[in-house]
């Protein structure tokens, strides 16, 4: 990402494309967001080179950085991108989670719920938690699905095994469903199953392994205290009690 010069007669040197990373617009907001005293560090040399933050003086001499109009451009840039990132996984979400109400399930999203991990808890939030529209305990098959459209940020995730243990003991299976073109089913840890999306339909890569989960009291707190996504009273959700389609998403 390439941010924009200052207006300058002589414009001062831009960061690079690899130059401008996470650690320059974290830097940039808090300068923004603070009084400006200066770190007087490399990345605070990086930015005042390429013009995106300025060094100003008091009355008494003490210096104080402000973010100039093209470290605001660039932290608008910023904003922009990740506008468009969340929104395409929200929207990704949103596929995945209606699917679920035509399967005949009950689907939250970004339901938080304790899970245990080794010697303790962790709370856990998975993009689609879903069960059943069942009355019948053993037939509920709760299910995570976890959304990816950014392959950095499939990375990061693949990196917390501690995240996957506590979506698998959430549930009875864990799937990843993946944009179409951000990483193959291989890359995917073998406990969990993988769907690509394209623009049209939900594909099943690798099915996700199956086990028995009953659900615990505080799982069926948490799903009282949240509002299941609408479309699960539609009158064909009946149907799908027993089980699910050969092209059901939920495998």
């Amino acid at each position: 990402m390439r941010c924009p010069s200052a207006g300058a007669p002589a414009p001062a040197p831009a960061l690079s494309d690899a130059g401008v990373g996470a650690a320059h617009r974290r830097r940039l907001r808090d300068v923004f967001r603070s009084a400006g005293w200066p770190c007087h560090d490399v990345i605070e040399i990086e930015l005042l080179a390429a013009g995106l933050l300025q060094r100003r003086h008091d009355t008494q001499g003490r210096e104080t950085l402000r973010v100039s109009d093209a470290g605001i451009a660039c932290l608008a840039q910023t904003l922009q991108a990740h506008r468009a990132r969340r929104d395409a996984h929200e929207a990704l979400v949103e596929r995945v989670s209606r699917e679920m109400t035509r399967c005949g399930r009950l689907a939250w999203r970004s339901l938080s719920i304790r899970a245990r991990v080794a010697d303790g808890w962790a709370m856990a939030k998975p993009d689609v938690f879903s069960i059943r529209h069942t009355t019948t305990e053993s037939w509920l098959e709760p299910i995570v699905h976890e959304v990816k459209v950014q392959r950095s940020d499939l990375l990061a995730d693949l990196r917390r095994p501690a995240k996957r243990a506590a979506y698998l003991q959430l549930a009875g299976a864990c799937w990843y469903v993946l944009r179409a073109g951000i990483a193959e089913p291989e890359e995917i840890p073998p406990e969990c199953g993988v769907m690509v999306a394209t623009d049209t339909t939900l594909a099943v890569l690798r099915p996700a392994p199956r086990r028995a989960h009953p659900m615990r009291f505080d799982q069926w707190m948490a799903l009282a205290r949240a509002t299941p996504v609408p479309g699960w009273q539609h009158d064909d959700a009946q149907q799908w009690l027993g089980d699910p389609r050969p092209e059901d998403p939920a495998g």
